[in-house]
């Protein structure tokens, strides 16, 4: 077998003699590449973000921005990867490197002071510019100008988008890198500005063939072993021989472990790339999602047309961690405060698990059956999620936390319902932060079927869906703010939905 290497900048270097739990950063800085830093270890603050070549939505290959700090180096065996040194055109002898066109909008602008988080933002600046489909008409002056008239009508109620620049720029590119000194008005102002990459552009270009294939890796260092098998059947015989191999697809939960707890496994086994994970289809009767197709690459493929899901994706921690996170994964846990998990229930998901046996279709409602546990057996996989169609009409998505975007949520709240004629034909709801366990909330479904979509029925339900679950006080809220959080989702799921219809 070919010895693990990664290709950084351009450069093809070994792996080793890194252990098997290195992170990508690590890697890189240890090699002198310190412009990614370690802010958080956990992926909420982007300082350490990086470009990954990946398979393309709309072009053969995808620059994607990724968390430096959660990934195994290990992982991006045969892989190509950006630094932000990366990013700047060398000079001849004696004379400086031109600045990428990120770096030189972001440094006229004054985006940078202290300058830790910086090159995270660069990363995930330009991981936007060459993202396709982005496209402006405005020059660089006129977007910024364009964004602040955007900015203050939507701070006075008016029309207006302050997070979609002239150019295109989509500022929840951002949302996983955190700057605490220079602010973001002029970080905003660098991003509207930049304009189309150059055709000569060699990372533009690059987009144009595909990503290496993924490597079979075996990379052992001591007792350690990083592996990555070429099928889903070679996968799970090694599963049913190692039962106790920890399994990763993003490794956004596995890499705040390694970080923050020290997690040391013996065998690690990826499966962020095999085939058979990574389909997803659309039937006559439902949507087939592979566990290990990205968040960011379901949001993209699917563009709107499951609309509960549409709303999840920009609250689902930041676009650094969907570009590597997966419904395998977030299910694959099972947390209970997971985003997904109630949307997936209220949509009547079912899981398709495998295993050398053979495969089973198992309902999300009855997938949990305890705090962090599942029906889930040893050496068995969730190789696809299934969204049964046609859809509920009437959706939400209510995420209550801390912070707007980037953040764990106290209590999440999902509704599909199917209202005719002013009755509520069908409602299905799922709930997470409440109990154990991610649940539907059975007898407020019940409560509303066959009733009148009014504000009486709604008020009535409100009340039986606060006492659903059994939520507990921690950090993150009180028992009591969680149940009143689940009962006013409802009543603002009626009033939102009354104003669609009046107006």
């Amino acid at each position: 077998m070919v010895a693990a290497r990664i290709t950084v900048n351009g450069k093809e270097t070994p792996i080793a003699p890194a252990a098997p739990h290195t992170t990508t950063l690590d890697f890189l800085r240890d090699r002198g590449l310190t412009g990614s830093k370690e802010g958080c270890a956990e992926g909420e603050c982007g300082a350490c973000s990086i470009l990954v070549a990946r398979p393309g939505v709309n072009k053969p290959t995808d620059w994607v921005a990724v968390n430096a700090c959660l990934v195994p180096v290990a992982a991006l065996d045969g892989q190509e990867v950006i630094t932000s040194e990366g990013l700047a055109t060398p000079g001849e002898p004696g004379t400086p490197a031109t600045l990428h066109p990120v770096q030189q909008e972001m440094a006229v602008r004054g985006g940078s002071q202290c300058g830790y988080c910086t090159p995270g933002f660069i990363c995930s600046m330009a991981a936007e510019y060459y993202r396709p489909g982005r496209c402006g008409q405005t020059t660089s002056d006129e977007a910024v100008e364009n964004a602040a008239g955007a900015e203050h009508a939507a701070e006075h109620g008016e029309d207006g988008d302050h997070e979609h620049g002239p150019n295109g720029f989509d500022l929840h590119s951002l949302s996983g890198n955190l700057c605490r000194c220079t602010g973001y008005r002029p970080i905003r102002d660098a991003a509207y500005a930049v304009g189309e990459p150059e055709e000569q552009d060699p990372l533009a270009q690059r987009r144009e063939q595909a990503p290496p294939e993924p490597a079979q890796t075996e990379y052992t260092q001591g007792e350690a072993t990083f592996l990555r098998k070429s099928t889903l059947a070679e996968t799970l015989e090694l599963l049913r021989e190692r039962p106790d191999a920890v399994v990763v697809a993003g490794s956004t939960d596995y890499g705040v472990e390694v970080n923050i707890r020290s997690r040391r496994e013996q065998l690690v086994v990826a499966i962020d790339r095999l085939p058979e994970l990574r389909e997803l289809r659309v039937e006559s009767d439902h949507i087939e999602i592979g566990a290990a197709v990205t968040l960011t690459e379901i949001e993209r493929r699917l563009d709107g047309s499951v609309p509960l899901l549409a709303e999840l994706f920009p609250q689902f921690a930041s676009r650094l961690i969907r570009n590597s996170g997966t419904l395998g994964g977030n299910l694959g846990t099972g947390s209970p405060i997971g985003d997904s998990p109630p949307v997936l229930l209220a949509l009547e998901a079912q899981l398709v698990l495998a295993d050398v046996d053979g495969e089973r279709v198992v309902p999300l409602a009855e997938y949990f059956t305890g705090y962090r546990q599942t029906v889930r057996r040893p050496g068995e996989l969730i190789r696809a999620v299934r969204i049964p169609l046609p859809l509920s009409p009437t959706v939400a998505f209510h995420k209550i936390a801390k912070r707007r975007f980037d953040d764990i949520s106290s209590v999440a709240v999902a509704f599909a319902l199917d209202i005719q004629d002013g009755i509520v034909r069908k409602a299905r709801i799922g709930l997470g932060g409440v109990a154990a366990t991610p649940l539907r909330a059975l007898a407020v479904e019940a409560a509303l079927e066959g009733q009148p979509w009014t504000a009486e029925t709604a008020e009535a339900a409100s009340r039986l869906l606060e006492a659903e679950g059994t939520p507990m006080s921690d950090h993150r809220a009180s028992a009591a703010y969680r149940s009143a959080m689940l009962g006013q989702s409802l009543l603002k799921l009626h009033a939102e939905t009354t104003e669609a219809v009046s107006s």
